[in-house]
């Protein structure tokens, strides 16, 4: 499956983006996942297929909220109150088959990647 990005880019503090990822075929679970320069690779929220169940890093609980399409085949990442903390390389992430929720933060448990997209916040 091919992930495709896109969404990213310039906003001042307290603004809002919203990412978009969509897969070339079917997938189960989707994810973000962020890398700011020189730290490593950080869950931000995950969404099953049915959308039923989402969970997020605490570093954004009730900043960003996570969506799907009713096709399934894209994934949204709603970015509110963005702070410059908050800059980094998106990448959304997929599994094709089904897991159970606790690994869902980890980057091992997906199998396909997007290119990843950029979101810079201004002080």
């Amino acid at each position: 499956v091919q992930l495709q990005a896109s969404g990213g880019g310039l906003v001042q503090a307290g603004g809002s983006l919203r990412l978009s990822c969509t897969a070339s075929g079917r997938t189960y679970h989707m994810a973000w996942f962020r890398q700011a320069p020189g730290k490593e690779r950080e869950f931000v929220a995950f969404i099953t297929l049915s959308g039923g169940a989402t969970g997020f890093a605490e570093s954004v609980k009730g900043r960003f909220t996570i969506s799907r399409d009713s096709a399934k085949t894209t994934v949204y990442l709603q970015m509110n109150s963005l702070k410059p903390e908050d800059t980094a390389v998106y990448y959304c992430a997929a599994r094709a088959t089904r897991t159970v929720l606790p690994v869902l933060r980890y980057p091992t448990t997906y199998n396909s990647w997007g290119q990843g997209t950029l979101v810079t916040v201004s002080s």
